[in-house]
């Protein structure tokens, strides 16, 4: 984690996560491998490997476009996370 700039105290070792976005986060946890970086750092997932994973998910075709809602939620959260350990 620190290569996007995380420190130890920026997370910790649990946390909760409800029951009606579990989901959206499993698939984001799935994604943690896809992360487009440049020169600065992380800029964004790579959605082009989104539908594979949410194949691979078994992710119903009903439910897909609420947890790319939530996915892009916790991506610009995680990228504002990341540029503030860089400033």
């Amino acid at each position: 984690m620190e290569a996007f700039g995380f420190e130890p105290g920026d997370y910790e070792d649990s946390v909760e996560v409800l029951a009606d976005v579990w989901g959206s986060f499993t698939v984001f946890d799935a994604m943690s491998t896809q992360w487009r970086t440049g020169a600065c750092g992380a800029t964004g997932l790579d959605y082009g490997a989104l539908p594979a994973v949410m194949r691979l998910m078994a992710v119903p075709a009903a439910d897909r476009r609420s947890i790319f809602h939530d996915l892009r939620l916790m991506e610009a959260e995680a990228l504002g996370c990341m540029a503030q350990g860089k400033g």
